[in-house]
């Protein structure tokens, strides 16, 4: 027989009963989503659809619930098998694919749903925001300003300060009439914008503000202090960032340490913001642990390094970041493997960013392989000029290092908006002149001199051009160049350094020019009373700072009449207790020597009266006699030679004065 079933407390339903009105389930329905019961929710939801398949309410409830209890893949397909299209499954499903991180497929989701929708404006904006499009998602949220759009502000100032526009974050929220401490989140991003400005000490005030508001706001909503502290943990972490800038890198780096032992939960964003700030912050300092911190942040179940899933909400240039130090540590860390695979995926990963090319020269100059970095360098450059700035200043400092001045010169040269700058010129001079281009170097010093003579700028830097274009110039054999140059000076800023430079440049080429202008020159005081051909005579004077010339000459005669003082002898220190009237026995000389180097030392002499027999009693070995006795020819001369300095050295003991132990041992 058959067990029974066991009874759980519900009668099922046959299939002849009818089922429950409909009325009761949609009560039954709004009771679980009041309650964020959301899997009763969805079992609800489905009764509903089976008395009404196409029930737009229930279909509704069905998604929205699925949603809310992050069953995404489910919501999109029951979006997807839909028998109906509801007005507001567009925005449902690009929500499901917003998710998801299809941000693409979302995108192009929402082209044939009205775009005047707030819901959907603020939806749109989320996506640009998420693929780096911040100016228009700033466009799309200064629009949404004038609805009543929850954080629409917040969302505004974000996009605002990712987008590079910084600057304009206190202008909008001045002319919208919005207060920065208006909550805890607007004052955060308020505050992300004084930092792009580089305004710390503001930015460190209004972060304290808005730890504080939050604090008091989410103990409002009775929440946990562990939920408190995970949901403001990116507050911590900017200030962490705050301490960075402001020079307190102990700090911060304790900030950050803190930060990443603690459990954040589900803000894997902040954790990986505070890793790779760590990272950043140490640079070649323990290369193995910040690598081990990395790994933290990656996807387990990707073969090669990537990002885990939970940090899709981080912005592309931050993602971008991450990986670059990732890429820096494994060169630092000599493993060229993975540093190699690492750069080949980021071109994928970020095509239109500068970073991947950077990287990819980085590991081509470790490999040794600088010309390769140059010449790829060289390429991109061409392909973008618009990114072009970057790359070329990388492949000037890649040329330099690597002993190849006329490449680096020339990528230098390549940047128009800064290549007549002085520190620019500076370089390429100095590289030119390395490389021996002199005449090119010239050029270079004439081209910016052309330039700045048109530039309508404040702070002109024609003069400080032109008495660095005639030094050189004249450093080179380029006399009437360089006189030009400082007559051009003379007359137009009447320098006294280009008047006494253009006198010294023009005395070997027209002296009776340089005599006119050296009428110009200020006499120096105190040279009335010298002698110039007598001064001629002399082998020189000492240079007396502080002293005029007439000064210094004096000095020098009356130094050269004083006689050398004498050194005064300074009496002998004895040590305490010692009378140098009666000093006592003079100690042994050879007491700081070695024993083996005192005259009483005496070697232990071997004793060699035993000689070892083996063998019966008595007997000696053949071959030892046989040995001695073919020996002994060749070894009397050795033998006379041994006992004649025996004999020296016994004669040369008793010469010697014997001590207390040599006495003694004799008396033995």
């Amino acid at each position: 027989m058959a067990p029974k079933p066991k009874d759980r407390g519900k009668t099922a339903a046959s299939p002849s009963q009818p089922p429950p009105p409909i009325e009761d389930l949609f009560t039954n329905l709004n009771r679980h989503i009041q309650a964020n019961e959301y899997n009763q929710a969805v079992k609800v939801a489905d009764q509903v659809l089976s008395v009404a398949p196409n029930d737009e309410d229930a279909l509704r409830c069905k998604v929205v619930a699925l949603i809310k209890n992050d069953n995404i893949e489910k919501a999109l397909s029951t979006v997807a098998s839909a028998a109906i299209l509801l007005p507001d499954f567009a925005h449902l499903k690009a929500y499901c694919l917003y998710r998801q991180n299809k941000l693409n497929e979302a995108l192009d989701s929402l082209k044939g749903v009205d775009r005047n929708n707030p819901e959907i404006m603020l939806l749109e904006s989320q996506i640009l925001y998420r693929l780096g499009k911040m100016d228009a998602c700033a466009d799309l949220n200064q629009k949404l300003l004038k609805s009543k759009v929850e954080s629409v502000e917040t969302n505004l100032v974000a996009g605002l300060v990712m987008g590079g526009r910084a600057a304009e974050v206190q202008k909008i929220l001045e002319a919208n009439r919005i207060k920065a401490s208006s909550s805890f989140e607007l004052a955060f991003n308020v505050a992300c914008s004084l930092i792009e400005k580089g305004n710390y000490n503001d930015a460190e005030q209004l972060l304290l503000s808005s730890r504080r508001i939050g604090q008091e706001t989410l103990m409002d909503d009775n929440w946990a202090e562990e939920e408190i502290e995970i949901d403001l943990a990116p507050i911590a972490v900017q200030l962490a960032y705050v301490q960075q800038h402001l020079g307190n890198s102990q700090v911060a780096m304790g900030a950050y340490t803190d930060i990443i032992n603690k459990n954040l939960g589900d803000d894997e964003s902040s954790l990986a913001v505070a890793v790779n700030n760590l990272v950043a912050l140490r640079g070649a300092k323990d290369v193995s642990d910040s690598l081990r911190k990395l790994d933290r942040l990656k996807d387990p179940e990707a073969q090669g390094f990537q990002l885990s899933r939970g940090l899709d909400k981080l912005s592309p240039k931050q993602r971008e970041a991450i990986y670059a130090n990732r890429v820096l540590l494994l060169l630092h860390a000599n493993k060229m493997d993975q540093a190699r695979e690492l750069v080949a995926a980021l071109s994928d990963m970020f095509p239109n960013s500068v970073m991947p090319v950077l990287l990819q020269a980085a590991v081509l100059v470790r490999e040794n392989k600088a010309g390769r970095a140059e010449e790829m360098l060289g390429q991109y450059a061409e392909k973008f000029p618009d990114k072009s700035r970057i790359v070329l200043l990388a492949r000037a400092q890649v040329a330099a290092a690597a002993s190849h001045p006329q490449i680096a010169a020339d990528s230098l040269a390549k940047i128009p908006d800064i290549q007549h700058m002085p520190a620019t010129v500076s370089t390429i001079v100095a590289l030119k002149e390395r490389a021996g281009d002199i005449d090119g170097a010239s050029a270079v010093f004439d081209s910016a001199i052309k330039w700045w003579s048109n530039a309508m700028t404040e702070d002109n830097k024609l003069n400080l051009i032109m008495r660095e274009a005639a030094s050189f110039k004249v450093k080179h054999g380029k006399e009437e160049e360089a006189a030009r140059l400082y007559e051009e000076l003379v007359k137009a800023h009447g320098n006294v350094e280009a008047l006494a430079g253009l006198v010294s440049t023009v005395a070997g080429v027209d002296i009776g020019k340089a005599e006119t202008y050296e009428k110009k020159l200020k006499p120096l005081p105190g040279l009335k009373g010298v002698d110039v051909d007598s001064l001629e005579k002399t082998s020189g004077a000492k240079h007396v700072v502080g002293a005029s010339p007439v000064a210094a000459m004096e000095t020098n005669e009356e130094a050269k009449k004083e006689k050398p003082k004498k050194k005064r002898k300074r009496k002998p220190r004895y040590p305490k207790g010692f009378d140098p009237a009666n000093p006592g026995p003079p100690p042994d000389p050879e007491r700081w020597l070695p024993k083996r180097e005192r005259s009483s030392y005496r070697p232990k002499r071997k004793d060699k009266r035993a000689a070892q027999v083996r063998g019966s009693q008595g007997a000696v070995a053949r071959e030892k006699l046989e040995a001695a006795a073919t020996s002994s020819s060749s070894s009397n001369t050795k033998a006379n030679q041994a006992s004649a300095s025996k004999a020296a050295s016994q004669t040369a003991e008793q010469s010697r004065p014997s001590s207390k132990s040599s006495r003694k041992k004799s008396r033995n």
